[in-house]
């Protein structure tokens, strides 16, 4: 299951709008049934951009799947490129999304990103430890 968030990650950061910061990311997060949702960064020069983890928690939200059912959510697949480039590197989440995604899930679940070929896995309580909402 991990390939395909990673090919789904992979894809959706074609999709990024990010003329600013020039790091393409893509987000594939995984539910308890199998669905997956995707997201991509979007810069804005205005206040505040978005990014990938979060565009995928949203659409999720957005289309019925719980906000209050944390053991809904299984993993998130988070892959990033130089806009110019096709090689992806490792994307770990910034501490916003960190915190964001600390509301909807549980301490096991999944952060895996894509490092030297390999896919690596973190779980959120390793990425944002001692977290009150955890």
């Amino acid at each position: 299951m991990y390939e395909e968030l990673l090919k789904k990650a992979k894809q959706v950061s074609y999709y990024s709008h990010s003329p600013y910061n020039k790091f393409c990311v893509g987000a594939a997060l995984l539910t308890r049934s199998g669905k997956i949702y995707t997201g991509c960064n979007i810069d804005n020069h205005g206040i505040s951009s978005i990014c990938g983890e979060r565009v995928a928690f949203t659409k999720a939200f957005s289309e019925g799947e719980p906000t209050k059912d944390k053991e809904n959510y299984v993993a998130i697949m988070v892959v990033g490129r130089k806009e110019s480039s096709d090689k992806f590197e490792a994307a770990i989440p910034c501490g916003y999304c960190r915190q964001f995604m600390s509301e909807f899930v549980n301490k096991n679940f999944k952060v895996l990103t894509y490092e030297e070929g390999r896919i690596v896995e973190y779980t959120l309580e390793d990425l944002l430890p001692n977290s009150f909402d955890l």
